[in-house]
């Protein structure tokens, strides 16, 4: 179920408004996907298949302003995020290695490391086309930072992978770099592309900013509580990649002892297991959990002091979702 789907809608027309706008968006990712012939065409066009929540270009939608059609700069803004975001995730499961992307084979598996990295940059390239067309360099300027700061986010990961000395603040500061930034970008640019205030731009940049790394957060918990039936893969898959998330940082804090059994499990199940169940019974779960929900509150607050002039209501209601689907 995408997010759109849970939603609350005072009116018949406000549903339509922005289901009209989402159905358009995705319009212009097909199109844009299948602009160039032959297997990168195939390539990119088995990504757009893989479907996905479509939030940041959700985001983007409710951001802007609330009175007339979602149309023009702010659906080529919507589609750009989500082209950044669709690049991001190709080339991330080449890294990773990844064999299955929402259940389906990657781009990499299918067709292969080269052709993941050529589709990868073809759908970054048309990220900015599209935003490029609105005419506003500015935007185009600040679409570019976050995607680098999207590659910084990745070499960090990187860096830090099996690392038992990342702090909060190292994690957070790659959350931010490659989750809330794109969540907070998305934000600015539906309020700025509709003609909306720089104070409402910043305010809502700034919802963005924190709704993003409580997202990221209640993601990593997900990955050591969650269903496998459900979230479609293993427990501990971050644990397994020696990623360091929040919940990994925290039960160190409170069990070093958890930290040298990291890379030493790295390849036996019955070892990763057993880091699993310390990791949980350490109490850091529920610490993560209680730091996400502290982000998704000053999401929520921010909020509320923006100025009026777009759909606050269903943003809250968005927030409050995100928090419902990983309880």
């Amino acid at each position: 179920m995408k997010p759109a789907d849970v939603l609350s809608w005072r009116s018949a027309a406000q549903r339509a408004r922005v289901a009209t706008g989402l159905a358009a968006v995705e319009e212009r990712l097909s199109r844009v996907v299948s602009s160039v012939p032959g297997r990168l065409a195939e390539a990119g066009a088995s990504t757009l298949r893989a479907g996905g929540k479509r939030l940041r270009p959700l985001l983007v939608l409710l951001a802007a302003r609330n009175t007339g059609p979602l149309d023009g700069p702010v659906l080529r803004a919507a589609a750009a995020v989500e082209l950044l975001h669709m690049a991001t995730l190709v080339h991330d499961d080449v890294l990773d290695g990844a064999e299955l992307r929402r259940g389906l084979p990657t781009v990499a598996r299918t067709y292969g490391d080269d052709m993941a990295v050529s589709t990868g940059n073809y759908l970054l390239a048309q990220a900015f086309a599209e935003l490029a067309d609105s005419g506003d360099t500015a935007a185009v300027a600040t679409l570019a930072e976050v995607a680098w700061g999207l590659s910084e986010g990745e070499r960090l990961q990187a860096d830090d992978a099996f690392r038992t000395t990342v702090t909060v603040d190292d994690y957070l500061r790659r959350c931010r770099l490659k989750t809330a930034d794109l969540f907070s970008v998305a934000c600015r640019l539906g309020a700025q592309m509709s003609g909306l205030g720089p104070e409402t731009v910043a305010a809502l940049g700034s919802f963005g900013d924190s709704l993003g790394l409580s997202f990221q957060m209640l993601d990593d918990i997900l990955d050591l509580t969650g269903d496998e039936a459900v979230t479609g893969k293993r427990r501990g898959a971050d644990l397994r990649d020696g990623t360091v998330t929040l919940p990994i940082v925290l039960a160190i804090e409170a069990r070093p002892d958890i930290g040298p059994r990291l890379a030493a499990c790295r390849n036996d199940e019955t070892c990763l297991a057993g880091v699993v169940a310390d990791v949980r019974s350490s109490g850091s779960i529920e610490r993560a959990r209680a730091m996400a929900l502290d982000f998704m509150n000053r999401a929520r607050r921010r909020l509320a002091d923006c100025p009026a002039g777009f759909e606050r209501e269903l943003l809250d209601e968005l927030a409050g979702s995100m928090v419902d689907r990983y309880s």
